[in-house]
């Protein structure tokens, strides 16, 4: 059985080599390279890189020492233009919008579970494996995709998006680990990344100020930051910076207009291009209870309408109740009525029924009981 590990250069990925090698599988890596620094504008540096080597390079010369350690081949591929076309596009397009992407999902999407996975397949691959937090069950005739087990690391929120024929031919070797575990078997092992840490941000920016990454692709428009009732207290650099919830960077305070209570992201209005803000972390501005959802997508079986399923509406955010309108075969509208949170168009509503991930859907819209906040 031939099993082909996509090998980012970090420790998960490569203790699930490690694991899958030790269980007898034919198994090889394969570095994706999915972002042109050169090209692409990537101007800003970075604290991290030693010697001048950027850290998608450093990221490959870590897998190549990995490969080294374990005796395995490892391929490289470049997916530059197909990632620019399906998720660093449609993460400007949502900014653009005024909504929050989450490019994660889509780069699973369309990246390590499609263009990866008909390559793989040329190199004639059973299944391909990836270091995600992660479970599947291969049953006879339906997989299924299941929460990991470390409740802190769990990714399924980041799967949501995969098919049930993309899910049948994938291997989650950590998914039964917690990272403790992960680190350990690394250490105990001797290999390279043992204590390699973890990536942060989103994946072809990394560790950058984001602010200045994103005004090399999307024009800023400053304006106005107004509260709940129209009143002025400050300026924004411009809506895509800003996301629903967010506190820190507003930059406001010491009036004495106004309580000392801590400012918090409310709103955007397009139409005027200003960022609505209000006081206090549980305003009630903050919480709805119901959203419309599009680009639905099932994993394994539809759930069933009117049915209570637990949901997330953010990755580590604990499980809300729902329950599920079918508007069309592309459309839901998701009810949860002990109210959630910042619930952010463009973000993800991912739906679980019990410890199975059965799929999810993009928030489009967002409502408090029949009134629609300007998210």
């Amino acid at each position: 059985m031939k099993v082909i590990l996509g090998l980012s250069g970090g420790v998960d990925s490569s203790v699930a080599l490690k694991l899958l090698k030790d269980q007898g599988y034919d198994v090889e890596a394969m570095f994706m390279r999915n972002w042109d620094s050169a090209t692409n504008n990537d101007i800003l540096g970075n604290p991290d890189i030693e010697n001048d080597v950027c850290p998608q390079e450093k990221d490959y010369q870590d897998a190549e020492k990995v490969c080294e350690q374990l005796g395995v081949k490892l391929n490289r591929i470049d997916f530059i233009e197909e990632y620019w076309n399906t998720v660093f596009s449609y993460f400007l397009n949502e900014y653009k919008s005024g909504r929050t992407p989450n490019p994660d999902i889509m780069c699973n999407k369309y990246i390590k579970f499609n263009v990866f996975l008909k390559h793989a397949s040329t190199l004639g691959a059973d299944y391909i494996a990836m270091g995600h937090y992660a479970r599947v069950k291969h049953d006879k005739d339906m997989s299924y995709l299941l929460r990991g087990v470390d409740s802190n690391k769990d990714q399924t929120y980041f799967l949501c998006q995969i098919s049930q024929e993309q899910l049948r031919h994938a291997l989650f070797p950590v998914g039964d680990l917690t990272k403790p575990e992960v680190r350990k078997i690394a250490k105990d092992a001797n290999l390279w990344t043992a204590e390699k840490k973890d990536s942060t941000g989103i994946c072809f920016i990394g560790e950058r100020n984001f602010h200045q990454f994103l005004k090399n692709y999307l024009p800023s428009k400053p304006g106005k930051m107004v509260t709940l009732d129209g009143k002025v207290v400050g300026e924004h650099d411009g809506l895509m910076y800003y996301t629903i919830g967010q506190r820190k960077g507003l930059g406001i305070g010491g009036s004495k207009e106004f309580e000392s209570d801590a400012w918090f992201v409310c709103g955007k209005d397009l139409e005027k291009n200003e960022l609505i803000v209000g006081q206090g972390h549980d305003s009630i501005y903050l919480i709805s209870n119901n959203c419309f959802a599009s680009n639905v997508n099932w994993i394994s079986y539809k759930p069933e309408e009117g049915k209570t399923y637990s949901a997330k509406f953010r990755y580590r955010q604990p499980d809300n109740d729902v329950t599920l309108k079918f508007i069309d075969d592309d459309h839901i509208q998701v009810f949860y009525p002990k109210g959630v949170r910042a619930v952010t168009p463009g973000q993800a509503v991912v739906i679980y029924d019990g410890e199975i991930c059965l799929g999810g859907a993009i928030i489009d819209e967002v409502y408090y009981k029949d009134e629609r906040r300007k998210y």
